[in-house]
């Protein structure tokens, strides 16, 4: 069952009608689509916050409209840093039956056995690009790191599709790697260095401070 977020459509743009909207507790967002014209409209942040929630980044939502439903897709938003509050955001009507492209983020599982043994974990990718149906888009796609030694990496080509879906990405793309440790002798080296230089500026301080 698709949840259902209100929403109605705004008339009145100008910045007044903005400062009005969210003082009201509600955000200005838009939606649009190859079969919809773009409209804009408002809708309750604390509701968008809940349906987010219910739904995961990248469910499918039915947005109504003054009593004209939509399925929708979030696919760009702003939000306050502060308060972790949504400001706006933009829906993407979807035909469910038609594939479309979105970015899905990747989840490192596991303790990585590298890393145990002093390794550092490496993460470049935190996303994937994949094609697929509006309904099979996963909330995220996991990759289990726990026997990846130190020296190894995970590509692209390591993702099983859990789902019904296409990764758009060369296979041999690094999703994460573990980097040996640092050398003990480099470290030790470098603090017998740092351990001279503060009494000499010590030393040259009080005797500049006697003069």
């Amino acid at each position: 069952m698709t949840t259902v977020l209100q929403a109605k459509e705004r008339k009145e743009l100008r910045h007044s009608a903005l400062k009005k909207i969210r003082e009201a507790g509600d955000i200005p967002a838009v939606i649009y689509g190859a079969k919809v014209e773009s409209k804009p409209v408002s809708i309750s942040s604390a509701d968008l916050t809940k349906t987010i929630r219910e739904v995961g980044r990248n469910g499918v939502i039915s947005l109504d409209v003054d009593g004209s439903k939509h399925d929708v897709v979030l696919t760009h938003y702003q939000q306050n840093p502060i308060k972790n509050e949504f400001i706006h955001a933009d829906f993407l009507a979807v035909d469910k039956s038609s594939k479309l492209t979105v970015d899905v983020t990747v989840v490192l599982t596991g303790d990585a056995a590298g890393v145990k043994d002093g390794g550092v974990m490496q993460q470049p990718l935190h996303q994937v690009s994949i094609t697929t149906t509006p309904d099979s888009i996963p909330q995220t796609i996991e990759v289990d790191v726990t026997s990846l030694q130190v020296g190894e990496t995970v590509t692209v080509a390591d993702l099983k599709a859990q789902g019904k879906y296409v990764i758009n990405h060369e296979e041999d793309e690094v999703i994460a790697s573990i980097l040996p440790p640092k050398q003990e002798e480099e470290i030790n080296s470098g603090e017998q260095q740092d351990g001279g230089t503060p009494e000499n500026e010590e030393g040259r301080e009080t005797e500049a401070s006697g003069e």
